[in-house]
């Protein structure tokens, strides 16, 4: 398994632009999820996104980004876009791409990450600490999370 920024594997962009279309909002994110996956291919920027790859098959996917929910600019930076497709779920991957964006994130020199999810208490295995709810849009609830780096 090889996980690397997607401006290392742009061949992968079309299918991780799919995937987070599917994943995270229907066909009117298109658009959305398209400028984040291109914006991704520059080294060094925010939003960066992570390709987990085996053999030459796109495994999963997680982002970095400054901003991942709009009325909380307040905290950043985000580990944002999780994705891990069907075949590879429950393997340990979401948490391995977790810890890329975590151990990549610390060498920016953040100290900080928060996420967003619908979902309650899957973070909080891998160490996340809930901080309170907040509104995504747009207006559904949504549970904050806190890493220290």
């Amino acid at each position: 398994m090889i996980i690397q920024p997607l401006y290392q594997a742009a061949h992968f962009a079309p299918q991780v632009t799919r995937w987070l279309t599917e994943a995270f909002g229907g066909a009117d994110y298109a658009g959305f999820y398209a400028s984040i996956v291109q914006h991704s291919q520059q080294p060094g920027a925010l939003p960066i996104t992570f390709v987990a790859s085996d053999q030459g098959q796109l495994c999963g996917t997680v982002g970095l980004w400054r901003c991942d929910l709009i009325s909380r600019q307040d905290l950043w930076p985000w580990l944002a876009a999780l994705y891990v497709d069907t075949p590879w779920r429950g393997q340990g991957l979401g948490e391995s791409l977790q810890h890329h964006v975590m151990q990549y994130a610390r060498k920016q020199g953040f100290s900080d990450l928060y996420l967003y999810s619908a979902c309650k208490e899957y973070y909080e295995r891998f160490g996340w600490r809930y901080i309170g709810d907040g509104l995504d849009t747009p207006d559904k609830p949504v549970h904050l999370y806190h890493q220290s780096l």
